[in-house]
């Protein structure tokens, strides 16, 4: 489904980047992956190791990444932003502005800035695909957890708006919408091994589960294959029927 495509995956050992990493590669996708710990060499050859065929890339900068990428291969076909950062439970008035701003970096600013500069080459080529992979969380809001749901909400209209400034570029631009999928970023072992604390968690989910991030990296397979070429400016969410 994938073959020939070159695609960039961010935050690659959080969230839904190993699992989606996984099935890109499995549809023979050409994936390059960025990640903070890719700083370190031995890192790089650990997550190359745990998925062969993965090329993960030094580079941190947004700009250098892209960079990267197309001095490697001449093109990018998809960027797949994998944001992930704690979400920090804090009262509006008990929150601490830095959180706020560093959330916001982590889970809006950085994604803006890959498409920004990822833009820049499909709009070159004539085509090209972006994935948010962001919240469902925003579709109801959650109390106490504002710094979070406003950096999600905000990739999620971000999503919209470049889908209707690059679609004439040939560029299809979605977010992949999560919530109660297994991760230990929001859902700790310590949690999620406790039946009645996981009772509770799954209480709300029409479907009566967490979601396997296996399963969010199929649909992300989808949303940056050929197949999806006339789905844009969506907020797809993933999240067992709760959004």
């Amino acid at each position: 489904m994938l073959k020939n495509k070159i695609i960039l995956i961010t935050d690659a050992t959080h969230f839904v980047g190993t699992p989606g990493s996984r099935v890109l590669v499995r549809e023979h996708a050409t994936l390059y992956a960025q990640d903070a710990s890719f700083v370190d060499a031995t890192a790089r050859e650990a997550f190359e190791a745990l998925i062969p065929g993965v090329k993960a890339l030094a580079e941190q900068e947004p700009e250098d990444v892209v960079a990267a990428v197309i001095q490697a291969e001449g093109r990018l076909d998809a960027l797949i932003n994998n944001d992930a950062y704690p979400a920090i439970k804090a009262t509006i008035d008990g929150a601490d502005i830095d959180d706020f701003r560093k959330t916001l970096d982590a889970l809006l600013v950085r994604g803006f800035a890959y498409a920004k500069y990822a833009s820049k080459v499909m709009k070159a080529a004539g085509k090209g695909k972006i994935v948010f992979v962001s919240s469902a969380v925003p579709k109801h809001g959650l109390p106490n957890y504002s710094m979070y749901t406003a950096a999600r909400g905000g990739a999620n209209s971000l999503a919209v708006s470049l889908a209707k400034e690059l679609g004439k570029f040939g560029i299809q631009v979605n977010a992949l919408a999560p919530n109660f999928v297994e991760s230990p970023t929001y859902f700790p072992e310590e949690l999620l091994s406790n039946p009645e604390t996981l009772k509770k968690i799954t209480k709300p989910i029409p479907i009566g589960r967490l979601g396997k991030p296996e399963e969010a990296g199929e649909y992300l397979a989808f949303l940056v294959s050929d197949k999806s070429d006339f789905i844009t400016g969506q907020i797809l969410y993933f999240a067992g029927g709760w959004a």
